[in-house]
């Protein structure tokens, strides 16, 4: 029987794979991708399925599942009060690598605690939260390059990393992520705290730093708050995350009383107020897919919906606030099979 999509993706949805392959090392993960590469097969490289939303009718290829695992440090606990490089595959869990960052006192992504998928799709996206953003503390991504055939390593000032995207992201498909190099500082607290929201949970200004324990236990405390932690009993948490990105507009662009980050190439303002704005509520949609109940930028299944039917209200959300705010929204989930 075919394996279903579904079965491996947070928000529960999406059709079979024509084929299933799962690689526990680095070479079968080439081999495998290789393979499908050099047969025309169309290939989805799939991590934790925790930014996807896959058609209804499944995939048409051969989904490369992966399954690698390894963190190896170049230095041991107590040898060094200085920064310390981490080689990490791109199978790890994301989330267990920051509770061992955290334990081993490596400073940089306490912060991204709670946040699901594998290590090797954050620099793709580069992954953020509560001002942290994984590219801070990325010294190199080991890449497999399927237009070259061969296996490459771009450092960090080369992987052209901006608000939630990177040259990997810009270039689909090309690149499999086979490691990343981290550089940790070392220490027993934080990096300075640059999200309000979490200063507030800290009880600390912004800018100042607190225990590494104590920001990671209260990130996960505001992401549960958000259902944004999975957790198989709660609806809420059947999602892909946020899924529209923070919009980048001109200052002038900006609605009047919306929050405003300034940014280099324009001003950042926030998805989840233009939506609730816009009239769309926690919990607005259907039975089967709606708006998370504790935060309007997580769209989810509620436990009967449909691809189609999550893309339905995604283009309802979308249209309404471009005709509120004459900003359209951009999904941040990739889309497979499917479009918005």
């Amino acid at each position: 029987m075919p394996e279903r999509l579904a079965d491996h993706t947070t928000l529960r949805l999406g059709g079979p794979a024509r084929a299933w392959v799962t690689a526990s090392t680095e070479q079968e993960l080439i081999d495998a991708v290789s393979s499908a590469d050099s047969a025309g097969e169309p290939v989805l490289v799939l991590g934790g399925g925790s930014n996807l939303v896959v058609a209804d009718e499944g995939f048409a290829g051969t989904v490369v599942e992966v399954g690698t695992r390894g963190i190896v440090s170049d230095a041991e606990d107590g040898v060094s009060c200085g920064g310390v490089i981490v080689t990490v595959a791109a199978g790890e869990s994301w989330d267990d690598l920051v509770a061992q960052a955290v334990e081993r006192e490596w400073v940089g992504v306490e912060a991204l605690s709670g946040i699901p998928g594998l290590v090797g799709a954050t620099p793709i996206q580069n992954v953020g939260a509560y001002g942290q953003e994984v590219s801070q503390t990325i010294a190199s991504v080991r890449v497999w390059d399927r237009r070259l055939r061969g296996v490459r390593t771009f450092a960090s000032a080369d992987c052209g990393f901006g608000y939630r995207t990177s040259r990997f992201k810009a270039d689909p498909g090309r690149h499999v992520v086979l490691s990343v190099d981290f550089q940790f500082p070392r220490g027993s607290l934080g990096a300075p705290v640059a999200y309000a929201e979490l200063a507030r949970a800290l009880g600390v200004d912004q800018g100042q730093r607190a225990p590494l324990r104590d920001v990671r236990d209260a990130v996960l405390g505001l992401r549960r708050g958000k259902g944004m932690v999975l957790d198989a009993a709660d609806h809420d948490t059947w999602s892909a995350g946020s899924f529209f990105t923070n919009p980048v507009v001109p200052p002038d662009s900006v609605p009047p009383g919306a929050p405003a980050w300034p940014q280099d190439d324009g001003v950042k303002t926030s998805a989840a107020w233009l939506i609730e704005q816009a009239g769309f509520d926690k919990g607005h949609g259907g039975a089967r897919a709606r708006l998370s109940s504790k935060h309007t930028l997580a769209l989810t299944n509620g436990g009967g919906a449909t691809t189609s039917d999550l893309l339905e209200l995604a283009r309802e959300i979308r249209d309404g606030v471009e005709a509120r705010f004459s900003i359209r929204l951009v999904p941040e989930p990739v889309l497979v099979g499917c479009e918005l």
